[in-house]
């Protein structure tokens, strides 16, 4: 069987999508979205933030999927909400450099700017900063935003939001991490 692929002759309007909420698996959507677009050639970038383990998804993208680009901007230890260490802000404010040189350079067509709203509300970047940075972006780029707490006004400016709620979860059975579900 031969699939055709054709593009669309609209203009393609970029989105400002949100996964949020308390529940597992808004960085597993916000992958599942750039494998989605890296099918129609699209150029994907992700950048992780408060994240600095070698994750199930990132070994994945190292070994098969070359063409997305992935930055991590974190330690591979817990941020202290009420006190992070400055390397943790530091590295949170290197991420949201990355994030505005890739959002300037026109050279991808979604960025996933993972766990940024954690960032934001752990403090370790400005809420006004990230909005600028979406005010700013090229208009038929995709920016997805994903971690728990997202603001409102990142609410208010979103064109879609997922809130991902936890009805039940392995760890109050005591089950521990497992690579493939955890990392």
């Amino acid at each position: 069987m031969t699939i055709e692929i054709r593009a669309d002759n609209l203009a393609k309007q970029g989105l400002i999508m949100v996964m949020t909420g308390d529940g597992k698996g808004k960085t597993t959507a916000a992958f599942g979205q750039a494998l989605r677009a890296l099918g129609h050639g699209y150029r994907v970038c992700i950048i992780q933030f408060m994240k600095g383990r070698l994750y199930g998804e990132v070994l994945a993208i190292q070994k098969y999927l070359p063409d997305i680009d992935l930055y991590q901007y974190g330690l591979d230890s817990f941020v202290m909400r009420d006190n992070p260490a400055p390397v943790d802000v530091e590295l949170a404010r290197q991420g949201l450099e990355k994030a505005k040189e890739v959002i300037a350079s026109g050279k991808y067509d979604m960025i996933i700017l993972d766990e940024i709203n954690v960032a934001m509300d752990f403090k370790l970047i400005p809420e006004d900063d990230v909005l600028a940075l979406l005010e700013n972006k090229p208009a038929e780029m995709d920016i997805i935003l994903t971690g728990r707490y997202a603001t409102p006004r990142i609410l208010e400016i979103a064109d879609m939001v997922s809130e991902v709620r936890e009805i039940k979860h392995h760890y109050s059975a005591g089950v521990r991490n497992q690579a493939g579900i955890e990392y």
